[in-house]
């Protein structure tokens, strides 16, 4: 009898991989977050996206498609206008409301961990190769991801260093459980915001005493405070002795926050010693 039973097992198994081997793979995927568009394209499969969102910078191609609102509060008639047959959402995309009207539709979502650590990375990266039928360009990134992530050369030290991220002007700092903190961490620095929560504005004197290193900060921050001396001149910031000696590192956005498939390329661009302002790192 338990002989039949496995046999039978075995054979309910071989069907339903048989079925599933012959469903076919989406053909039109609207991404809802940054992080996940760049996996698509790291798969491979950046001719299946039909749209994505407004965190999508990268890659180039990801910019020209259709945009359905910022993920953390996407167009339901966007998404549901471009016809999709797969949605790839991260879990922070809303509101929660409008993923389920997707579902309530009929429209298939794929809902994935945004978290900022290694283990979601990789289950984010595994999430969509399965939506996309793409399961053995998963196994290889993720072992890419592994094996350059090992190789990254030790930054020297532990230097003090702020993240300053900036969408309207303000400066903001970046403290604990978010990915630019992660990737901090990840590259050997101490964050000097350690003890603070998300992102929060810094006054001046909060700024001061802080006594950061370094400074780090993205391209679109860069631009939203009017350039790198605008930037060291900002109160509190400017006597600071990473000010003083110009050392800023200065990544594109999604490299420094998206915590994406580019974080051995975000390490260590991190871990290259913080340059004069005028010769800024700037990844691509």
């Amino acid at each position: 009898m338990r002989f039949v039973l496995s046999l039978w097992l075995l054979a309910s198994a071989l069907l339903l991989g048989t079925a599933a081997s012959f469903a076919a793979p989406p053909q039109r995927v609207v991404s809802l977050g940054g992080p996940l568009t760049e996996i698509v394209y790291a798969l491979g499969g950046g001719a299946q996206l039909v749209a994505v969102d407004q965190s999508s910078i990268y890659p180039a191609a990801a910019a020209r498609l259709p945009k359905v609102g910022y993920y953390r509060q996407f167009s339901l008639e966007g998404v549901v206008a471009m016809k999709p047959d797969l949605v790839l959402a991260s879990d922070q995309a809303g509101p929660p409301e409008a993923i389920e009207q997707l579902r309530r539709l009929g429209l298939r979502v794929v809902v994935l961990p945004a978290k900022a650590d290694l283990e979601s990375l990789q289950r984010r990266i595994y999430g969509v190769a399965g939506a996309l039928q793409l399961n053995q360009d998963g196994k290889v990134l993720v072992s890419r991801l592994q094996r350059e992530l090992a190789a990254v050369p030790k930054l020297a030290g532990q230097p003090r260093a702020l993240v300053l991220i900036s969408r309207t002007g303000q400066p903001e700092g970046a403290g604990k459980d978010t990915a630019a903190d992660a990737t901090l961490r990840l590259a050997g620095y101490r964050n000097v915001l350690a003890q603070q929560q998300g992102y929060k504005p810094l006054s001046a004197e909060a700024i001061a005493a802080l006594k950061p290193e370094v400074i780090i900060t993205s391209s679109m921050s860069l631009q939203s405070l009017g350039g790198l001396d605008k930037l060291l001149a900002l109160p509190g910031l400017a006597h600071t002795s990473a000010a003083k000696q110009r050392k800023v590192l200065v990544l594109d956005d999604l490299l420094l926050l998206g915590f994406g498939p580019r974080l051995p390329e975000a390490i260590r661009a991190l871990r290259q010693p913080a340059l004069p302002a005028a010769t800024a790192v700037s990844a691509p």
